[in-house]
């Protein structure tokens, strides 16, 4: 029997509605019950797309026998993070302060009252690598609940303080000293030798290149630009980026970019298109705007409702295997490619052993003169034979099941992959961008406005009850404004200008500007968003949304408020300036 899930919008909240699991969708009805019972809440928080998400849920909520046990000694809530980024962002600050790290899914217990007092992410099944059961925690967790309820509660007390406490805000503005500082950090934690910061697993971090390309010039970041390039050319070589069908993957587990954790997000490749692009307007090599062509590509063939929109993501998983449609074992790959196999197995560095399970993940090992060289061959004719090995690998692929399509249409994700094909139209001169971008402005201001009032997502024709959030009408005002700015028609400034008028009137507060809205639903604290990875907080674009239409008007009071939501994330510029790169 479908459990509560199965009236819900979200494609996340749909995959567990056959859970025996009993879930609640969030909301007062779930706390209520907790009340009645005397029971906690435990919340599970993921999304759709999430690999070990699906991990957990095969393991643990399809099991009858550990579904009895959620049952019996819980109020179960399940909860989408791209659904609802406010209660996400509550309960990971929670998870991080009980064990200094976080990640999904997560997994929070909760009094009545949702203050949270025990968390984790993922569980296992079975005890294993010194990580507790599922079962085991949860009986641990419903004895400290019945008899050390005193310690529940101060702990519960505790953490409900830690996480309603924001950064004060600096001063001044950020100044030189500050920018100067943040390429520093940027510069003691680049990897010289393949790009990114830090090492294994290695995120693209797109608004941290996006301050390196935005300071290429400056005389004190003098290798901003390098690093900027060699980073953005690491990953379009590397295994990161899908080099049959377009688009880039989440995430590399490894520090090289040659296997991805095999997500593909909106997010992540509207971003990129974006910075492959402006880096190749910075004198990056045409190879930069092939690139961000073959990831609009992407966009639009795999990731575009008929209405106008853009879907949120494509799973990591098919039939159930991480990773199953992009890979190839040895004899498919030189029985797809055929008499160009030789070739192609050198450029996509494709061996007997093979590098993700013993099937071969695709990147591009050796360029096209050195497989030349040493083939005997002309540069010319090892391309013709790479791109007619690539068509041929690609039908092969085509006919494999794909990845599960996470179809929600996503306000602020939609905001940036509209500034993105805005910004492609424009440089590129490329109506078919211009497009997209008109028909997305008008599905998301005709679908995704209600009485007004932006809301934070849609699917399968019906439109979330949730209510836009900061990085909803920010982002959307942003890629409102480069549309306008790409095509000089003015209905979309003028939807600009509301969206980011809304702004001071429903995001600000005690603390200056919110996650939500000052009408949306009362939780334990008001959350900020103001951490840019590893897309931009509301926080940033909010504050860039402000200076637009202050530059545009003259009104001088938006200009204040921006400056005013930059100094409240000074303290991080200078703490944290990997966190905070948009801002920057």
């Amino acid at each position: 029997m479908p459990n509560r899930l199965a009236e819900s919008t979200s494609p996340y909240l749909l995959q567990h509605a056959d859970n025996p699991v009993d879930w609640y969708p969030w909301g007062a009805e779930a706390f209520a019950e907790a009340a009645r019972r005397d029971r906690p809440v435990l919340l599970s928080v993921g999304y759709s797309s999430c690999h070990w998400c699906h991990v957990m849920a095969h393991e643990s909520f399809e099991d009858p026998a550990t579904a009895r046990t959620m049952n019996e000694l819980f109020v179960n809530v399940k909860v989408d993070r791209e659904e609802r980024p406010d209660v996400d962002a509550i309960y990971m600050n929670a998870v991080q302060a009980l064990t200094g790290r976080g990640g999904w899914p997560m997994t929070v217990w909760l009094t009545p009252d949702a203050e949270p007092f025990y968390a984790g992410t993922y569980y296992p099944a079975e005890d294993r690598h010194g990580m507790p059961s599922f079962r085991r925690v949860m009986a641990a967790v419903a004895d400290a609940w019945d008899h050390r309820r005193a310690g529940v509660a101060e702990q519960a007390t505790n953490l409900a303080g830690a996480i309603d406490r924001y950064l004060p805000a600096t001063d001044e503005a950020p100044a030189t000293a500050q920018f100067t500082g943040a390429y520093q950090a940027y510069l003691a934690a680049f990897d010289r030798d393949e790009g990114g910061l830090g090492g294994a697993p290695k995120f693209p971090q797109e608004p941290t290149i996006e301050y390196l390309v935005r300071v290429a010039d400056e005389p004190w970041a003098p290798e901003a630009r390098s690093m900027a390039f060699a980073t953005l050319e690491a990953m379009a070589n590397g295994g990161l980026q899908d080099h049959l069908g377009g688009g880039f993957f989440r995430y590399a587990v490894d520090g090289r970019w040659r296997i991805p954790h095999f997500e593909k997000m909106l997010y992540t490749n509207a971003q990129l298109a974006r910075l492959y692009l402006r880096a190749w307007q910075l004198g990056a090599p045409d190879s930069f705007r092939d690139t961000a062509e073959r990831t609009l590509d992407y966009i639009a063939a795999d990731l575009t409702d008929p209405a106008g929109g853009w879907y949120a993501a494509e799973d990591a998983d098919s039939e159930g295997v991480e990773g199953k449609f992009y890979v190839f074992d040895v004899d498919e790959f030189r029985a797809a490619a055929g008499e160009d196999a030789g070739v192609a197995a050198a450029i996509f560095g494709v061996t007997d052993a093979g590098n993700f399970e013993g099937a071969n993940h695709l990147y591009l090992a050796r360029s096209v003169s050195d497989v030349a060289a040493a083939h005997g061959s002309e540069p010319d004719d090892v391309a013709a034979a790479t791109d007619r090995a690539t068509r041929q690998l690609l039908k092969v692929r085509s006919r494999r099941v794909r990845p599960g399509l996470d179809d929600k249409v996503i306000t602020a994700w939609n905001g940036l992959a509209l500034r993105s094909f805005a910004e492609a139209g424009a440089v590129l001169n490329e109506p078919r961008y211009l497009d997209a971008a008109r028909a997305n402005a008008e599905f998301v201001l005709s679908e995704l406005v209600v009485n007004g009032r932006l809301r934070r997502s849609w699917a399968k024709g019906t439109v979330s009850s949730v209510g836009g959030f900061l990085d909803d009408y920010a982002a959307y005002a942003v890629g409102l404004f480069t549309l306008y700015m790409a095509t000089g028609e003015v209905r979309w400034y003028r939807a600009a200008e509301d969206l980011t008028r809304s702004i001071p009137n429903l995001f600000s507060g005690s603390a200056g500007l919110h996650q939500t809205a000052a009408d949306a639903e009362r939780l334990i604290t008001r959350p900020k968003d103001q951490m840019d990875n590893p897309l931009p907080s509301g926080s940033s674009l909010a504050a860039e949304a402000l200076l637009w239409l202050s530059l545009y008007t003259g009104d001088g009071d938006l200009a204040g408020l921006a400056e005013q939501t930059i100094r409240e994330g000074g303290r991080l510029i200078e703490s944290y300036p990997t966190a905070v790169g948009h801002l920057l």
